[in-house]
């Protein structure tokens, strides 16, 4: 399942033109975590993705590519118009209410402990169709 979600990492890293090194470590640490190969990883890097399935992702799987999504626009510190658009675009692909994103954009920060994403999946969770 971690395909998926990398490749809407990368989509999200592209938006500016350009993958940061902290987002192509960011990008790299999830894929590595989910056990994709680093040669796969630097592939995936090198292009955009287009048709990338969301089918058949459990509530938890949704939060957490919201969760990454949300972690890496934050991660340079600079925000995009693009990047939230694509952002609330994936989350109603993800079955969210596109304002999902505003209680995202306030609580996610780069590094959270376990307590702080289960806070975060249950007030989100309201806004997840059922």
């Amino acid at each position: 399942m971690a395909l998926p979600q990398l490749k809407l990492l990368v989509n999200l890293a592209r938006i500016d033109g350009e993958v940061a090194e902290r987002e192509k470590k960011y990008i790299t640490n999830i894929g590595l975590a989910n056990g994709v190969p680093l040669a796969d990883v630097v592939q995936l890097l090198e292009k955009s993705h287009d048709n990338i399935d969301l089918g058949n992702l459990t509530a938890e799987q949704k939060f957490s590519y919201l969760l990454s999504l949300v972690q890496l626009m934050k991660i340079d510190e600079r925000l995009y118009q693009e990047e939230i658009r694509y952002c609330s675009q994936v989350a109603a692909k993800l079955g969210y209410d596109q304002t999902v994103m505003f209680d995202m954009m306030l609580h996610v920060r780069e590094t959270m402990e376990e307590h702080e994403k289960k806070a975060l999946r249950d007030l989100t969770e309201k806004y997840l169709s059922k």
